[in-house]
C-alpha cells in the first residue's frame, strides 16, 4: 500500500480488474485511505503467507518487496504470473518510451531529458522512480514517456517492445538486497530487453551490452563519455583551449556554458543529448535547456559560499559511486581542497573505492551515523578523520576545518534511514545547518 501499490490499484480499478491488497505491515500508513477509496476490496495485512494466493491470476509486485520472498516462490510454483508496475505500463503504453537507469545520475538525466522534450513542445510524461508513478502517467494521452527506473523495478522487467534504453553507470549499490555485484549488474542490464536504441557509457564497461543482451530489435547503439568521441557518439572535445560537448566532429556547447556543474554532470548532459538525438529533438531546444537547467535538489546542489568556502549538498549521494563521482567533480588537482561529510546506513557496501579519491582530494573527513567506522577503514591514513554524533555537529566542525578556497562536500555514500526519513530530510537539515544560526537549526532539524 505504498506509492507504487496505490498507483497500481488506480490503474486496475480504471480497467475494471478486481484486485486485493497485500501488505506485510500490520498498519500501513495509507490503510485509512485504501479503505475509504476501495471499501469493497479485501486487504491482507501482516506477514506474508500462502493464504493470500487463493484465487489469484496475477501478482503485481511493488519494488520494495524482493522477488525471493518465500510466498512468491510458492506463487511461481502454482503458475501465478508475477509482474511489476513496469510490466503493466509497457503492456498498456502506446507512445514512444525512454527508460533510464544507472547507479547515479538517473534522476538528473530523466528530468533533463524531460525538460528538453517539453522545450520541444512535446506532451511528455516524466516519472517512474522519480516523481509521478508511471501508471499514473497513462491518465492522459502523451507524445512521449521518460521513465527513471531503479534496479528493483528492473528485476521484474518484461521486454519493452522498442523503447530507447539508457544505462548511465554501474557501481555497487543495494548490496543488502542484490547480495553480489553480478546480481546487481544483471538487474540493471534488463533495461536492454526489447530496446530499439541503447545509450551506454563507453568509459564504464559494466554498462556495455553483452552478446546475450543484444537482440535483433536493437537497431542503434550510442555511447557517451568524457573523452573525445567518434562519429555518431557523444563526448568532450577541446577547441582553442576550451572544452565543448559534441557529437563526433560536431561541437554543440561549451562546458562553461552548461548550467549544471561538475564533471559527472557533463556526463549526464551528454547522455541527455544522446537520448534527445535518438528522439530527434531539435538541437536548439536541447541546448537552451542545458544553458538554464540548474539540477535537482540535494544532488551536488550549491547551498552557499561563506567566507569563500563553497558548501555542496549531495544528500542524494547514497552509495560509494555517487560520492566518488562528487569528489572527483569538485576536487582540485594537486591540492586537497575538500572537507567531506559522510555516513549513514551502508547497505552492505564496500567503501574501499573511496581510498583513491580521498588520497587525492580530501583534506578532512567528518563521519557520523551507523556505519561511520566502516567508512573510516577505507579513509585511513589518507585523510584526517573526525567522528561526530550528528549532522549538525558535522557542519559545525566542517566550518572550523575549511579555509578560503575549500569545498565542504556533504556526500554521505550511505542511505539516510538511521537518522532521517529520507535523503530529502537529510539534505534540508544540512542546508539549514549551513545557513541558519545554531539556535534556529536546532529547532528546525
Amino acid at each position: 500500500m505504498g506509492v507504487t501499490g496505490l498507483s497500481v490499484a488506480r490503474f486496475l480499478a480504471s480497467s475494471d480488474i478486481s484486485f486485493v491488497f497485500v501488505d506485510s505491515r500490520d498498519t500501513p500508513s495509507s490503510l485509512a485511505e485504501v479503505r475509504l477509496t476501495y471499501p469493497s476490496v479485501e486487504t491482507f495485512l501482516g506477514s506474508f503467507n500462502s493464504a493470500v494466493l487463493s484465487n489469484l491470476d496475477l501478482i503485481v509486485l511493488s519494488p520494495g518487496i524482493s522477488p525471493k520472498e518465500p510466498v512468491l516462490q510458492e506463487a511461481q510454483a502454482l503458475g501465478i504470473e508475477i509482474v511489476g508496475d513496469l510490466g503493466l505500463f509497457l503492456a498498456a503504453v502506446e507512445a514512444p518510451v525512454v527508460l533510464i537507469t544507472g547507479s547515479n545520475g538517473k534522476s538528473t538525466v530523466t528530468s533533463l531529458l524531460g525538460d528538453m522534450a517539453l522545450q520541444s513542445e512535446l506532451n511528455a510524461g516524466i516519472g517512474g522512480n522519480l516523481g509521478v508513478p508511471m501508471l499514473d502517467l497513462l491518465d492522459e494521452e502523451r507524445d512521449l514517456y521518460v521513465l527513471e527506473l531503479s534496479s528493483f523495478q528492473l528485476e521484474m522487467m518484461t521486454p519493452s517492445q522498442g523503447a530507447i534504453a539508457c544505462l548511465l553507470n554501474v557501481s555497487p549499490d543495494h548490496m543488502d538486497r542484490h547480495k553480489t555485484i553480478a546480481s546487481y549488474v544483471s538487474a540493471k542490464h534488463k533495461i536492454f530487453s526489447g530496446a530499439s536504441v541503447t545509450v551506454t557509457n563507453r568509459q564504464d564497461g559494466l554498462t556495455a551490452l553483452t552478446p546475450r543482451h543484444i537482440n535483433q530489435r536493437v537497431i542503434k547503439q550510442i555511447t557517451f563519455g568524457l573523452d573525445e568521441p567518434t562519429e555518431g557518439h557523444f563526448g568532450l572535445k577541446r577547441i582553442n583551449g576550451e572544452d565543448y560537448l559534441c557529437c563526433g566532429s560536431e561541437s554543440f556547447i561549451k562546458v562553461d556554458d552548461v548550467a549544471i556543474k561538475g564533471r559527472h554532470n557533463m556526463a549526464n548532459a551528454l547522455a541527455a543529448l544522446a537520448l534527445g538525438t535518438a528522439l530527434d529533438l531539435p538541437i536548439v531546444a536541447m541546448l537552451k535547456v542545458l544553458g538554464v537547467y540548474s539540477g535537482l535538489a540535494h544532488r551536488c546542489q550549491s547551498v552557499a559560499t561563506i567566507d569563500n568556502i563553497l558548501f555542496i549538498d549531495d544528500s542524494k549521494g547514497t552509495n560509494v559511486g555517487a560520492t566518488v563521482a562528487a569528489i572527483e567533480s569538485f576536487g582540485a588537482e594537486n591540492s586537497k581542497n575538500i572537507v567531506l561529510i559522510a555516513g549513514g546506513q551502508g547497505k552492505g557496501q564496500n567503501f574501499s573505492d573511496l581510498t583513491g579519491v580521498a588520497n587525492r582530494f580530501v583534506k578532512h573527513s567528518i563521519l557520523f551515523g551507523q556505519d561511520a567506522m566502516l567508512i573510516e577503514q577505507s579513509l585511513q591514513p589518507w585523510t584526517n578523520i573526525s567522528h561526530v554524533d550528528s549532522l549538525l555537529a558535522a557542519v559545525d566542525l566542517a566550518k572550523q576545518q575549511a579555509v578560503a578556497g575549500d569545498i565542504v562536500l556533504f556526500s554521505p555514500a550511505c542511505a539516510s534511514f538511521d537518522l532521517f526519513t529520507g535523503f530529502e530530510e537529510r539534505g534540508r537539515c544540512f542546508q539549514l545547518a549551513v545557513l541558519a544560526s545554531y539556535s534556529d537549526r536546532r529547532a528546525l532539524c
